[in-house]
């Protein structure tokens, strides 16, 4: 008899824990006004363009981020500080092998793996990133304010293969030399 109510006790206390515990919610994220701005920089200055999102979720505990995934459509890439000839030439060289494969690697993706809290609405963010089939962890800060989050990424594009123009691989660059990290500065609505 003293077996079935310990039974019942334990049985009540593990129903009544989950009961309070806050179920994982996600949230998708509104590709068509969400925005990820990119910025590449070579020893002459620099060029910047966009690219858009696939898909995507950030994952809540409550209040609290918890986890994320997303998909980047790499045929969006465009520039936006260049026009006419030199638009295409530069959209067209970043799409080829020297940069993203985009015909073999249509799609780029981030899944979160572990977050950190750094204060209120603020979250050390690490990620897998995959980029031309290559999946290297990445870690940024993250902003979370309502239905809206803010991100700065700095990637090393030569950890996914994209070796043209780097000086950490080529001598005598000089100034065609393209610089290994580049930024995307991210704005999800959800």
């Amino acid at each position: 008899m003293k077996k079935f109510f310990k039974s019942v006790l334990v049985l009540t206390i593990a129903t009544g824990l989950v009961a309070f515990t806050t179920p994982v919610e996600e949230k998708s994220v509104k590709p068509e006004e969400s925005t990820v701005t990119w910025k590449g920089y070579k020893v002459t200055g620099s060029h910047e363009g966009t690219v858009q999102l696939q898909s995507g979720n950030l994952e809540f505990d409550g209040d609290q981020l918890t986890g994320g995934e997303f998909v980047v459509d790499m045929s969006t890439l465009i520039s936006t500080d260049l026009t006419g000839e030199y638009k295409g030439k530069l959209e067209v060289h970043l799409k080829s092998d020297d940069f993203f494969g985009v015909e073999k690697f249509p799609t780029a993706s981030l899944k979160i793996t572990d977050v950190k809290s750094n204060g209120k609405n603020s979250y050390e963010v690490t990620g897998d990133l995959t980029v031309k089939g290559k999946t290297n962890p990445v870690t940024f800060d993250m902003s979370v304010y309502g239905n809206k989050a803010t991100a700065n990424v700095k990637i090393d594009r030569t950890k996914y293969d994209i070796r043209y123009g780097s000086g950490s691989f080529f001598d005598d660059l000089g100034d065609k030399t393209i610089y290994d990290e580049f930024d995307l500065v991210v704005d999800l609505q959800f």
